[in-house]
């Protein structure tokens, strides 16, 4: 098979723009259906009330109907009698006004005398206490326009007038076309080769989202014949057509030439990061979109073509997402000539919205997971510095996002259980996590862009735990270190330990290969001392210089076989299946800032920690030891004074 290239490489903007052009002032045509089944559809006409509504004079108080002339005068030195059945008649609210009136006087305003007549002291006004007819809406009158999304409190108001039917513009069909010889469906043990294909899933909620209906078709192996017949099959029988991979220029990226050879590629390749490899055409006049098949990519190719296709389709203007204004935790570096959209997470550190990026990856779905908001590196510029203000596109609630507690450092599993007890307990409150190691979670801490950060650095002149290290960089700052947990680590190997390994020694042998933490992470640290106290050279250990950012990813590079032995806790091994080679135990710690002690969110958290059910959850991830699980290590009593962790009780 001949090999396909882009045929462009255009901003974004035109891209939108030549592919949305052709299908502008296209509708999709009415469909009439009862009120009650219409929220959050279109409506295709204006709706005018067929009855006024109120269709009769109604009394807005319980009471007693008069006609307004014979309260006239009414006084506490002139009361007025009223007798029932003559010139008074009671009434509840909503009741219509029986002929010959025009007021209620409240019931409270009345007194009753034995005689059974009603004394009055104080004159109403003539339609005083009552809704008149049409005081809402009026027959004939415009309830809604055409093109509006209706809303509950809509259709309320479309049944009061008297309408029970209304026309609402069809949902456009959107085929969705996942291919890949590659992807098996979700339920299926995937084989060493094979993918899950969960793209067809997001794709459907996104289309329910943006009010289309989603018709997702079977998986359809890479064959071109096959491909190109299921293509035609969505093109006669949807609105829209999605192709699912295939964009790129690979020997089996098949999309491309199917669209063109069934109708025209209007844009092969966008100028944005991710999303690069996006198709815009059109197959037999119906608007086909060639989405890359990394998820990344393949949700912002849908956010920028796919949803003001929708909402073009729907007679909806295209809506941008609310924005805020945050400064940015970490340099942003970008190629130039691309506008790269970067997903962040989102929060509220002092008076500062904090960004702090995620990992870009395209293929990546725990990004998208994570992520809050979503912010643009312009094509003409080669990045953002750290501390710099960026417009961030949001993706959660703003109320949501002042929620969050921020945590930057040191990578632990136990964070994983603090998070999930955080919002079971205190649905309010959201952790965020970012692995940058301990170092760079107390130069966060120095920059005012965490509530807390995760340490676990030993001193090589004290033989002491992040205490030096707060005086070193936090100093002058009123910081309290908490202990979460002491860990054990160890040495993560496969199975069996088919390489033999049991002591630092070891990594240098010619056939082990190592996997190593990052610069800055308190292992790292731990490590480097470690080799030199042995007097163990790292440039002898075959991938000292590969670097990941947590422990489950240095497990998961062991298990892969990516690597034969790396450093990690034993938790992290027992959830990846491998064995575990205890080397030495260390104190994990929390470091906050006096000034977020009072946060209600790390409050909560110096709670959690607290609990028995914390404490069990982490003893039976196995290798932990919660003996001194929120004690205050610093400030030491007697040297300054020691506040409370936690909540007051």
């Amino acid at each position: 098979m001949e090999r396909q290239v882009y045929l462009e490489d255009v901003p974004y903007e035109e891209a939108r723009q030549a592919f949305l052009k052709p299908f502008a002032g296209r509708l999709m045509p009415p469909e009439t259906l009862p009120v009650t089944e219409c929220c959050g559809r279109v409506t295709a006409a204006p709706i005018f009330a067929r009855i006024s509504s109120p269709h009769y004079h109604a009394a807005a108080m319980d009471g007693v109907a008069v006609a307004a002339k014979v309260t006239f005068g009414a006084s506490e030195t002139s009361p007025v009698r009223l007798t029932i059945g003559e010139d008074a008649f009671w009434v509840d609210t909503g009741d219509p006004l029986p002929p010959g009136t025009n007021a209620v006087i409240m019931v409270e305003d009345l007194h009753e005398l034995p005689s059974g007549e009603l004394e009055i002291i104080k004159a109403v006004s003539p339609w005083e206490n009552v809704r008149l007819l049409g005081e809402d809406m009026v027959q004939t009158e415009l309830i809604l326009p055409a093109n509006h999304r209706l809303r509950p409190v809509d259709l309320g108001a479309i049944l009061a007038g008297g309408v029970t039917e209304i026309a609402v513009r069809r949902r456009p069909r959107v085929a969705i076309l996942p291919t890949g010889t590659e992807l098996v469906p979700p339920g299926k043990e995937p084989a060493p080769g094979e993918i899950i294909e969960f793209n067809s899933t997001i794709f459907a909620a996104q289309v329910r989202e943006w009010g289309g209906e989603p018709v997702v078709h079977p998986i359809t192996p890479d064959d071109y014949g096959l491909i190109k017949a299921r293509v035609e099959q969505a093109a006669a029988e949807a609105d829209v057509i999605l192709v699912g991979a295939g964009s790129s220029a690979g020997s089996e990226d098949f999309s491309a030439r199917i669209i063109g050879e069934l109708g025209s590629v209007l844009v092969h390749g966008a100028a944005t990061r991710p999303g690069k490899p996006v198709i815009l055409g059109m197959v037999q006049g119906k608007p086909t979109i060639g989405v890359p098949g990394y998820p990344a990519s393949a949700v912002l190719v849908l956010d920028l073509y796919l949803k003001p296709l929708l909402s073009s389709l729907l007679g909806l203007p295209s809506e941008e997402p609310p924005k805020v204004t945050a400064r940015l935790a970490r340099n942003i570096t970008s190629p130039l000539g691309v506008d790269e959209f970067v997903r962040v997470k989102l929060g509220a550190v002092g008076p500062n919205l904090v960004a702090t990026p995620l990992a870009r990856g395209a293929a990546l779905t725990t990004s998208l997971v994570r992520a809050d908001g979503v912010l643009k590196v312009p094509r003409g510029s080669e990045g953002i510095t750290a501390g710099s203000k960026v417009e961030v596109y949001l993706l959660r609630g703003e109320t949501e996002i002042r929620g969050t507690v921020v945590a930057i450092g040191s990578h632990d599993l136990t964070l994983d259980i603090i998070a999930n007890l955080l919002k079971e307990k205190y649905p309010k409150f959201t952790l965020s996590s970012a692995h940058v190691g301990s170092l760079g979670g107390l130069l966060a801490l120095r920059r005012g862009e965490a509530h807390l950060a995760g340490t676990h650095l030993l001193d090589e002149t004290t033989g002491e735990y992040n205490i030096p290290y707060l005086k070193r960089y936090l100093p002058g700052e009123e910081v309290y270190l908490i202990t979460l947990v002491y860990r054990e680590q160890g040495l993560l190997v496969l199975p069996g330990n088919p390489k033999g390994i049991k002591t630092l020694a070891d990594l240098t042998r010619p056939d082990v290969t190592f996997i190593n933490r990052q610069k800055g992470a308190g292992t790292r640290v731990l490590l480097d001392l470690a080799l030199k106290e042995e007097g163990i050279d790292p440039h002898k250990i075959q991938g000292y210089e590969r670097e990941e950012y947590t422990h489950t990813a240095v497990a998961a590079a062991v298990k892969s076989g990516a690597a034969d032995v790396g450093l990690g806790v034993l938790s992290a091994a027992r959830a990846l299946g491998l064995d575990f080679i205890p080397w030495r135990a260390e104190r994990y710690d929390l470091a906050v800032p006096a000034a977020h002690l009072d946060h209600p969110g790390v409050r909560a958290i110096l709670d959690i920690i607290e609990s028995r059910e914390f404490k069990e959850q982490v003893t039976a991830l196995g290798g932990y030891d919660v003996r001194d699980t929120g004690k205050i290590q610093w400030p030491r009593k007697g040297e300054e004074d020691a506040r409370p962790a936690g909540t007051e009780n």
